[in-house]
């Protein structure tokens, strides 16, 4: 019979056997693409597969020990308690160094594993590589875990409890969090490992970026919906009433997404027009030196954040190791072979090509200066000058400027015509919308005199955005040139990229409308508060019921409860309780904020420390439009998820682009 203890060892030598299997796979097919031996190269498919089930079955016994509350492995001792209810006891298995590790290594795995399954119509030699290069990447991060990080140590004897898992991560977002965010940056790594092996083989074309771009397309979707998990739950969990608060950590995974949407832009015009190449590649490969970047950030100790997962030099040491040779190995061979991939495709400033040039420079200037901001204090510290740290007012000042003409360009670039475009008449093409931009911005203008311009300006963005995204998929419709009664006809009969690619830039819009509002239009009011004592925010009254205390499954918890009313004296509309919890093991204490949502609107109520004299601090906020950050960030995944259910970026090879386009002709469906 398998006991607990033959189970961790199973996952203990499953680990020792993907290593195996990755160095098989990492051998031996790429030998067979230089011989162009079919049997060697047949090798990788086989491989993958083996490789990802092997590091599931790894995973699934982490998961049973954690499950089981099985103390004898020192990872479960550390991270779980008997009485943590069985969601964090499963998500507790990654919400550490080592479990997370494994996750990554078999996220890494999964994408392998994919391609070799769908991946049918790849040609051998570029299958092989690819998949040969992506098992280079597991046996660094598996000799890594097995000599630093092994989830199975034992300890002797057996405490009869656990430490518990850190409260901040014993919340549904951060349950899921990790794995989304893995699926996206980790995800990553199947665009480096099809540049590595198209850098190898020294060929670039249409088909390649054809290949490449849904793989790419699933990591930016998962990378988003990962950040916004995380986002959520700072709003939420920390009590602060923000969303994003540019630590190191959280820019490390904003990075990779920044580079990860350049990608996908520029891989357009490599399909579509047989330029950018090198620069394609290029970007492929930042994109996930960037998410390496990310883990040696999070596992080195070289930062403190309620995100990092380890504090140990020696493991930083090693992951910088890994660092060098992947990134520095990837670029030395970029600086070989690039220089002979030159592109055919010429092209005018004034072009779709243009535009998306234009799009690729902005946002790796904004990488570039998230890097720094992130990086500054680090090297400063290193180099023995005083410790800084680098937030909020340095990001505003050079992150938001880049993206105004990014947002403005957003809006126009959908109705260039390739190769050439003539402007005046897309200006013609966008009066409607630049017309109701102007009047949203008027608006906005009236409403908000005297308080933020900066607000203003985003509010402005936010409705050109949305706008022009509508407005462009209504001229692909042909709203204009054929009777409205055809035009849902006509809609739904676009391709699913389109309808993809439009949901994509109006999620854009709404996420900026409101993370203007939450960030610059928020009505805060902190106070010391007795019961049945009322503060007003915005139009709404808030009147304190009084504070009990509740025992959670292993915590105890003082929750505040609140009415709300629209206004003062009238009927209560809802009930907010907002808690502060104590959990049982480590005694550790965390906010948990309420929060009553609307259309436009929400209230956010969080509890401060007890005056010791019958009173509780409370901090309430009206967020106008914050609700518009989630909705936005949803509409920008479903519109990754439509664009990836497109059968043309699943299955064969694109066609050849036209030899020329007309200064009037309509642009191309985007894909």
């Amino acid at each position: 019979m398998i006991d607990g203890l033959s189970i961790a060892e199973i996952g203990h030598f499953t680990l020792v056997l993907a290593l195996c299997v990755a160095a098989v796979q990492a051998i031996v097919p790429m030998v067979g693409a230089a011989r162009d031996d079919m049997a060697l190269m047949a090798v990788a498919p086989a491989t993958a597969i083996a490789q990802f089930l092997v590091l599931l079955i790894s995973f699934a016994a982490l998961i049973h020990a954690f499950v089981t509350s099985d103390f004898s492995v020192l990872n479960v001792v550390q991270n779980s308690h008997s009485l943590k209810p069985m969601l964090y006891k499963v998500s507790g298995a990654w919400g550490n160094h080592e479990g997370s590790l494994l996750l990554w290594v078999t996220v890494l795995a999964l994408f392998g594993a994919m391609v070799a399954f769908f991946g049918r119509n790849l040609p051998p030699g570029l299958k092989a590589r690819t998949l040969s290069v992506q098992a280079m990447i597991s046996v660094g991060f598996l000799l890594f875990m097995l000599f630093t990080s092994n989830p199975f140590v034992r300890v002797f004897p057996p405490p009869f409890e656990g430490q518990d898992l850190n409260p901040l991560l014993q919340d549904p977002g951060l349950a899921f969090h990790p794995p989304m965010l893995y699926l996206g940056y980790v995800g990553l790594s199947i665009s480096f490992s099809f540049a590595v092996a198209a850098l190898i083989e020294g060929k670039v074309d249409a088909a390649w970026a054809r290949y490449v771009r849904p793989w790419t397309l699933l990591a930016w979707t998962c990378l988003t919906a990962g950040i916004m998990l995380g986002s959520w739950w700072a709003y939420y969990e920390l009590g602060w009433g923000g969303f994003w608060f540019w630590d190191p950590v959280e820019n490390a995974s904003f990075m990779p997404w920044l580079a990860a949407t350049a990608l996908l832009h520029s891989a357009i015009v490599v399909e579509k027009r047989d330029t950018l190449k090198s620069w394609t590649i290029l970007l492929a490969i930042i994109g996930f030196s960037f998410s390496l970047i990310g883990t040696f950030l999070v596992r080195s100790g070289v930062l403190t954040s309620v995100h990092a997962f380890a504090t140990d030099p020696e493991r930083g040491v090693f992951i910088l190791l890994l660092l060098v040779i992947s990134i520095g190995g990837s670029l030395a061979l970029y600086a070989w072979r690039a220089p002979s991939m030159q592109g055919g495709g010429l092209f005018r400033p004034v072009s779709r090509e243009g535009a998306l040039v234009l799009n690729n420079l902005l946002l790796t200037v904004a990488s570039a200066v998230v890097l720094i901001g992130t990086l500054f204090p680090l090297f400063l510290e290193v180099t023995g000058g005083d410790k800084i740290s680098v937030g909020p007012p340095f990001f505003n000042l050079t992150f938001v400027p880049l993206m105004i003409p990014l947002f403005i360009a957003l809006g126009i670039g959908p109705y260039l015509s390739w190769k050439r475009a003539d402007l005046w008449a897309v200006m013609g093409r966008v009066k409607i919308a630049l017309g109701i931009t102007l009047a949203a911005g008027a608006i906005s203008l009236v409403l908000l005199y005297g308080d933020s311009g900066y607000a203003v300006i985003g509010l402005t963005l936010a409705a050109w955005l949305i706008v022009s995204a509508v407005n462009e998929l209504l001229t692909r419709a042909g709203l204009g040139r054929t009777a409205l009664a055809n035009i849902p006809r006509r809609l739904f009969g676009l391709p699913r990229s389109s309808w993809g690619m439009t949901l994509a830039h109006l999620g854009v819009g709404v996420l900026v409308a409101g993370a203007t509002g939450a960030s610059l239009l928020t009505t805060e009011v902190i106070t010391v508060m007795k019961p049945k004592e009322t503060i007003q925010v915005g139009p709404q009254s808030l009147e304190f019921l009084g504070a009990e205390e509740i025992r959670g499954p292993n915590y105890v918890a003082l929750r505040g409860n609140f009415a709300v009313r629209d206004e003062e004296g009238g009927k209560p509309v809802a009930l907010m309780s907002p808690e502060n919890r104590r959990y049982v093991a480590r005694g550790q204490e965390t906010t948990e904020a309420a929060i009553m949502s609307g259309f436009f609107t929400d209230v956010y109520v969080a509890l401060g420390d007890l005056d010791g004299q019958g009173g509780i601090t409370v901090r309430a906020y009206r967020k106008p439009f914050a609700p518009w950050l989630w909705w936005g960030t949803i509409v920008m995944v479903l519109g990754g998820l439509i664009s990836l259910s497109d059968r043309r970026l699943r299955i064969g090879a694109p066609k050849a682009s036209r030899k020329s386009a007309g200064p009037d002709a309509q642009p191309a469906p985007a894909e």
